[in-house]
Formats: C-alpha cells, sequence, structure tokens
C-alpha cells in the first residue's frame, strides 16, 4: 500500500513534470482557432495545427488513463487490506510494476520539448580519422543504432551507402520512422571517439577512431515550403548506384548527388527505385539541412538543433568509448558515463539520451 502511494504522489499535478491544466490550455486555444472560418483555407496550416492537438489529445489522454488506473490498483489494494479473507497483493504487485514501467516511458517524453521532437530523423554517420579503423567504428555505430531503434520500435530505411574498402563504411544515411525519433536521436549529434586495440594491426597496437554523426528533424510540407532554393545554386549529378534497389542497381544512372554551390552542403541517394525518387529524397535532405543552417542563424543559438559542423578528429568529440586499457563511455556534455560499452554498444542508450536532455531542460 505504501508503495502504491508513493507511486500516485509522482502523478501531475502533485508531482512529475507533466503540466495537465497547460496541455489542457493548449488543446482549448488550438481548437478555436482551428474552427475558425479563415483558418480552413490554408490547407497545410490545418494539417499541421490538426496534427499537433491529436499528439496534446493523445498525451493528454494517456497521462489520465495511467492515473484511472493506478486509482483502480489503489481501490484493490484497499480492499485486500481490508479484508483478509481475500488475497489480492501478488496481482496488485504485477499491475504496479507493469504501471511504473508504463509512467516511466510516459516520463521520458515529457523531455522531449524541442519543436521537431515528434518527427521523424534523418541519421547520418561519416567515418573520420582513423583510417580502415575510423570505417569499421562508423559500422559500429551504425549497429548501435539500428538496435536502439528496433528496440523502440521504429522503422529504418538506408538511403545512402559507401561502403569502405577492406571494412566498415565510410558514409550511411538513414532515415528513422517512428514517434518523436527526432527527440530520441539528436543527442548522437557530433564527433565520436573511440579508443580500443585495433583488430586490423597485427602489432596489436592501440587505436583511436572518430566518426561524424548527424541528425537531421524530416521536415514537414510546411517547413519545406519556407526553403526556397534558386535552381541555379545547385549542381546535380547522377551516377551508377552501388546499393541496394533491385536488378536494375549498376546499369542505370539512378543515384544522384546534389551540391548547394553557395553552402558546399553536399547530399547524395541512391537507394530508392528511381533516378527521380533518389533526386526528390536528396532535395528533401537538402532542405532539411539548409532549414537547420538558417534556423541557427535567425536565432543565434547553435545548441538548439546541434547542427554545427565539425571536423571528425582530436578536440571537437561529444562521447569517447573506450575499450583498452579500461571499460568506459563517457559522454563529455552531460557528464553520464558507464563502464559497460558492451551495453551501449548493443542499443542500449535510453540512460545517455535521458541524461543529455535533463541537461538541456
Amino acid at each position: 500500500m505504501k508503495k502504491l502511494r508513493n507511486f500516485e504522489k509522482r502523478f501531475p499535478p502533485r508531482g512529475g513534470c507533466f503540466d495537465l491544466d497547460k496541455t489542457a490550455e493548449q488543446i482549448s486555444g488550438l481548437e478555436i482557432d482551428l474552427s475558425k472560418p479563415e483558418v480552413w483555407q490554408d490547407r497545410e496550416k490545418v494539417k499541421v495545427g490538426s496534427l499537433k492537438l491529436k499528439v496534446l489529445n493523445d498525451k493528454l489522454s494517456a497521462w489520465k488513463k495511467l492515473k484511472s488506473e493506478a486509482d483502480d490498483l489503489l481501490e484493490i489494494a484497499k480492499l485486500d487490506e481490508g479484508d483478509q479473507s481475500i488475497s489480492l497483493r501478488e496481482e496488485a504487485e504485477v499491475k504496479l510494476k507493469e504501471l511504473e514501467k508504463k509512467f516511466s516511458e510516459m516520463e521520458f517524453q515529457v523531455l522531449f520539448s524541442g519543436k521537431y521532437d515528434e518527427h521523424n530523423a534523418i541519421l547520418a554517420i561519416h567515418a573520420g580519422a582513423g583510417g580502415v579503423d575510423a570505417m569499421d567504428w562508423a559500422e559500429m555505430l551504425l549497429r548501435m543504432y539500428l538496435r536502439y531503434a528496433e528496440k523502440r520500435g521504429f522503422k529504418t530505411r538506408i538511403l545512402d551507402e559507401s561502403r569502405g574498402g577492406e571494412a566498415g563504411i565510410k558514409s550511411i544515411t538513414l532515415k528513422i520512422q517512428g514517434p518523436y525519433t527526432y527527440g530520441y536521436f539528436k543527442s548522437e549529434h557530433g564527433v565520436h571517439r573511440l579508443v580500443r586495440i585495433s583488430p586490423f594491426d597485427a602489432e596489436k597496437m592501440r587505436h583511436t577512431s572518430f566518426a561524424l554523426v548527424e541528425v537531421l528533424p524530416e521536415l514537414g510540407e510546411l517547413e519545406e515550403k519556407e526553403i526556397i532554393i534558386n535552381p541555379d545554386d545547385l549542381r546535380i549529378d547522377t551516377y551508377l548506384a552501388s546499393g541496394h534497389g533491385g536488378q536494375s542497381v549498376q546499369t542505370t544512372y539512378s543515384a544522384v548527388r546534389i551540391v548547394h554551390l553557395p553552402t558546399k552542403i553536399t547530399v547524395t541517394c541512391q537507394n530508392e527505385r528511381s533516378q527521380a525518387q533518389n533526386k526528390e529524397t536528396a532535395l528533401k535532405i537538402l532542405k532539411a539541412k539548409l532549414f537547420q543552417v538558417y534556423e541557427e542563424k535567425r536565432l543565434k543559438e547553435k545548441e538548439k538543433l546541434r547542427g554545427e559542423y565539425k571536423s571528425a578528429e582530436w578536440g571537437s568529440q561529444i562521447r569517447s568509448y573506450v575499450l583498452h586499457p579500461y571499460h568506459q563511455v563517457k559522454d563529455l556534455r552531460s557528464g553520464y558515463e558507464t563502464n559497460n560499452p558492451d551495453k551501449v554498444l548493443n542499443g542500449e542508450l535510453d540512460e545517455l539520451v535521458e541524461s543529455y536532455l535533463k541537461r538541456r531542460e
């Protein structure tokens, strides 16, 4: 009973960080806005507003449902305490564990307060300094993120991939789809440093490798419309695709490379079915990168979306993974560290993500 009462105290408004009243006010305000006839003349505004309204309603409903389940469980516990002829303690303890798990998950999502946290994510990994070790390290990071996405129930799709000659990958771009994927993955943007005994060194020497991870929110139609690109500012090249894509791979020039000349931003895509689809996807990624750059410039907050490109080498890493001479993963922004790098590299990233998000609060 005491454990259950303590659990109940964690709910808003007495506890927790989810503001029920504020959310209800936001829902009311959106409903008023969407009821205005003039708003329905702009289909994009209606689409964005309706989506936001659904997200807020879902959040509020989920918290109310969890609170209702906790109240029902408290009644069961009172019944068990008052009537010794029946024993509901075991059933109540199982249910309490289920509710605590749900609560932790929902409390975690409250940390996603960023403007684009609810969006899908575009994640790119680039091997940095370190030669074949860096390319192998890039592939290790890819495996880590794929496992994390799988644990979270997110869908992943490779958009572009460049394999290393001896091992690993030179670069890869993924689209990750699911609730709050950008919120979950934005903490990974930056340079990741690995220290280990190189499996590619005959003398078994210790090597340091670097890889750059870029994380962008996938833009909605409304944000994309804000990015106007002059066709004269683009250089578009086509080449033979070398990744997945069916029987026509390496027989047609379906892969696309787009260079934005004023900013030198380069985007490639080769894993869609046709050149037109690759071009469309590449333009979407380019717009996401440009949108990020413009947002930072306008707001003058480089930490906002973590969009600043950093050279993948010494002195600029956000996180270190040490496998020799000791075992440690340390995030240099939040200060979080663990002596179990195997767990992290197998996709257990929640603690790292949470420590980053709490630091930004």
